[in-house]
């Protein structure tokens, strides 16, 4: 499939671009000439996912701190305790 169409191509093939979207998680950019206007068609997943990230990128801190425990040895890391407060 196609991953850049027009409008027209777009409409006659809307079933096919929403499978494929959710199969390959690849975008489909749907190109407007008419007013410039593009749109892109991503999966509900991907949405979801994006929009997460935005949510975590939103608090202070947040994004440093995840890169710092990825760089955390494993068997250094704080193991989960079920009666911790949070």
């Amino acid at each position: 499939m196609e991953r850049t169409m027009n409008i027209t191509k777009a409409r006659k093939e809307f079933y096919n671009i929403a499978n494929q979207v959710n199969e390959s998680h690849e975008e489909v950019t749907v190109l407007n000439s008419a007013t410039g206007n593009n749109i892109v068609i991503i999966s509900e997943d991907d949405w979801n996912a994006i929009k997460e990230t935005l949510f975590f990128n939103s608090i202070p801190g947040m994004a440093e701190s995840i890169i710092a425990a990825s760089k955390e040895p494993l068997d250094e890391a704080s193991k989960y305790q079920e009666d911790e407060a949070w």
